[in-house]
């Protein structure tokens, strides 16, 4: 361990393959027994019982899924663009997944004498006694959140239905719809924290009240707005299969298929890390727990509330999807970022 790489010692890298390998263990169970949960908790707000036949009241019927769709046969339809087709769901897929580089989960700790952040992309400075993240941690994670559109569009696209291809639409101008309200909601947060820095807002919420706290309305519209973008009840329009049969996946079948869902729930997963890091004060809590025990119990509340909106929301009409978005939101955030200004200004 006393080797080192680019003047990084070797238990750097070490460490950094050892967080991305938790991590991503951690997002793909989660994203599994969110789908078991999920149906566990809409069938008893329903007063049903939910699955019950495979495992334990169930357990193992994420297993029992995952099986199903790995051997069921492959279909690509003989007309679709097939290059387009295969690659749709990777780039979906992707995006979901390496947003959490940036995610701090924890506090700092310490092994073999060297000090470890519970961040991927964050590493400890001897020199200045602090955590070296990436200073746009923001910024990185928003754009990922655009990127797994594309893979969306692609597979409306390349399919060569109008139901796929109407559902990739409908994907895009929701983004492009509720992604600026989103992205305005938290300006709010860094006109606060005057960092762009995951770690160091995480940090100026432990030294006072979190930022869902002081920006209410910010923590409501990012919140929102992230469940729109990322496709969930009630703003699943670009599937509807009430209207589309399955919106944009509709072609797909096997795990290609699976992989879509997979994106749908670890980007539900991402959304209420990100929130939680921005407005929950993080992994912070009170110390008779780890922080990264408070950061996934905070995590997993958030998941829960999902939830329960899909149980108790219908499906917004595509008119009011938009007018929602642009009418309501937009307007908002607006006046929001005014109303912090002016009391930055005034404060300072």
């Amino acid at each position: 361990m006393g080797y080192e790489l680019f003047g990084l010692p070797m238990i750097y890298y070490v460490s950094m393959v050892a967080k991305v390998l938790v991590v991503f263990v951690f997002v793909l169970l989660t994203v599994a027994y969110a789908t078991y949960a999920e149906r566990k908790i809409i069938g008893h707000m329903q007063v049903r019982l939910g699955p019950m036949r495979t495992g334990w009241h169930g357990l193992l019927q994420p297993i029992a899924d995952g099986l199903k769709l790995f051997f069921k046969e492959e279909i690509v339809p003989s007309q679709s663009d097939k290059f387009a087709f295969l690659i749709a769901p990777i780039i979906s897929l992707v995006p979901a997944f390496i947003g959490y580089a940036v995610i701090p989960f924890g506090e700092t700790i310490e092994v073999a004498g060297y000090k470890i952040p519970l961040q991927i992309a964050g590493y400890y400075d001897t020199a200045s006694g602090q955590v070296v993240d990436m200073n746009v941690g923001v910024l990185y994670i928003l754009a990922l959140a655009s990127m797994g559109v594309y893979g969306i569009v692609l597979a409306g696209w390349s399919s060569n239905s109008k139901y796929s291809l109407l559902g990739g639409l409908r994907a895009s101008a929701q983004m492009i719809s509720y992604e600026l309200a989103a992205g305005l909601a938290i300006i709010s947060v860094f006109m606060l924290s005057e960092s762009l820095s995951l770690q160091k807002i995480v940090a100026d919420q432990a030294n006072g009240a979190w930022y869902c706290f002081k920006q209410p309305l910010a923590f409501i519209l990012f919140f929102i707005c992230s469940l729109a973008e990322i496709n969930r009840t009630p703003f699943d329009l670009p599937e509807a299969e009430t209207e589309l049969v399955s919106g944009y996946c509709t072609e797909y079948s096997s795990m290609k298929y699976a992989m879509f869902f997979m994106a749908e729930y670890a980007n539900m997963v991402t959304v209420c890390a990100v929130t939680t890091t921005l407005f929950l004060g993080g992994w912070h809590g009170p110390a008779f727990l780890p922080g990264w025990v408070w950061f996934i119990a905070k995590v997993y509340f958030l998941i829960f509330v999902c939830m329960w909106i899909r149980a108790t929301y219908p499906r917004y009409r595509y008119d009011q999807l938009m007018r929602l978005g642009w009418k309501v939101f937009l307007p908002l955030t607006l006046v929001n970022i005014i109303v912090t200004g002016i009391v930055v200004s005034l404060q300072s």
